[in-house]
């Protein structure tokens, strides 16, 4: 997983722009795949990891927003919203939702490229210090994190996750039964770039507690301490 591509999810009714954006990011290194609506989205991220999805405002069915509520609800990956539709309401909307940036169209691809970094670079922050050859694995549970090829493994099985969940759990792990309330968290993630909507810390642990949480609801391994921030458990309980 190391070296694995970026990937991308391009969520528009238009054949043509899914196919200009497809070619244009495909040719900037990234792994970009298509759908039309909100149905072959949920489909394709059920089955697929996306780092980051590019999401149209006015789709068929189920509009970008209401699409961009789900996903921020199951603390999702970012989202960039892209419309036809530039008014300052749509656009305060569309961030209030949960999407990490807003597009007006007709837009210049290099204008896009641009944001899409900005946001990836946000989500991600740059690889620990740790990752060497030499890094020492960390178990946790039935769990493996295997720094020197950013992987991580339940019972031999592997579990996708983007760099930015790596890079958080792998925080996690090296900071055991200690609570991190979010600006020490941001202070790790070294080179996060906070925002005016920065709502960073508490969507990726969301998200990272569906990948590695039996129940969600009730994490046993990153656990809530209220008013104070995080706490890590690698026994699953506290000590």
């Amino acid at each position: 997983m190391k070296d694995q591509k970026e990937q991308i999810l391009v969520v528009d009714d238009d054949l043509g722009m899914r196919e200009m954006l497809q070619d244009y990011l495909s040719a900037q290194g990234y792994e970009v795949s298509t759908v039309e609506d909100g149905v072959e989205m949920e489909s394709y991220l059920a089955e697929n990891v996306a780092d980051l999805i590019i999401l149209d405002l006015m789709l068929p069915g189920e509009d970008g927003l209401t699409l961009a509520r789900k996903l921020r609800s199951r603390g999702a990956q970012p989202i960039i919203i892209l419309s036809a539709r530039g008014e300052d309401i749509d656009r305060i909307i569309g961030l209030e939702v949960g999407a990490d940036d807003y597009l007006a169209k007709p837009f210049n691809p290099r204008e896009l490229l641009a944001r899409v970094r900005a946001v990836l670079r946000r989500q991600d922050g740059p690889k620990p210090a740790v990752d060497t050859p030499h890094a020492v694995q960390h178990q946790f549970g039935d769990f493996r994190l295997d720094p020197n090829s950013h992987a991580l493994a339940r019972d031999g099985v592997e579990i996708q996750l983007t760099r930015g969940d790596f890079n958080l759990l792998q925080i996690f792990v090296e900071h055991p039964n200690r609570v991190l309330n979010r600006d020490m968290l941001l202070e790790l993630l070294k080179g996060y770039e906070r925002t005016p909507f920065d709502r960073s810390i508490d969507v990726r642990v969301t998200r990272l507690r569906r990948k590695i949480e039996d129940d969600p609801s009730a994490p046993i391994y990153i656990r809530t301490v209220w008013g104070e921030g995080y706490l890590f458990s690698p026994l699953g309980k506290l000590v």
